[in-house]
């Protein structure tokens, strides 16, 4: 079993598909179940939260604002300089 989800925003991800966020998700549920694969008798509330929480995460990606890279490029200039490159 994996054990680290990684990380499905950008810079640090690019194009990534609803299978990613699935693949996620089901590794979410595994570890916070401790189930790799549930019994008969729980695989339908297993399946369940793996497509509650691959839900979750694509309208999580979806909302969250994410800054463009080259934002942070400026924190390493002194104030006056930033104010005479424009």
């Amino acid at each position: 079993m994996c054990r680290s989800i990684k990380t499905l925003r950008p810079p640090y991800a690019e194009d990534v598909t609803d299978q990613d966020m699935r693949a996620a998700a089901l590794q979410y549920v595994r570890k916070v179940s401790g189930f790799r694969t549930p019994a008969a008798r729980n695989a339908a509330v297993f399946d369940a939260a793996v497509e509650e929480i691959a839900a979750a995460t694509a309208r999580l990606l979806e909302s969250l604002e994410v800054h463009p890279q080259h934002h942070h490029q400026h924190h390493d200039q002194h104030p006056h300089e930033h104010a005479t490159q424009a």
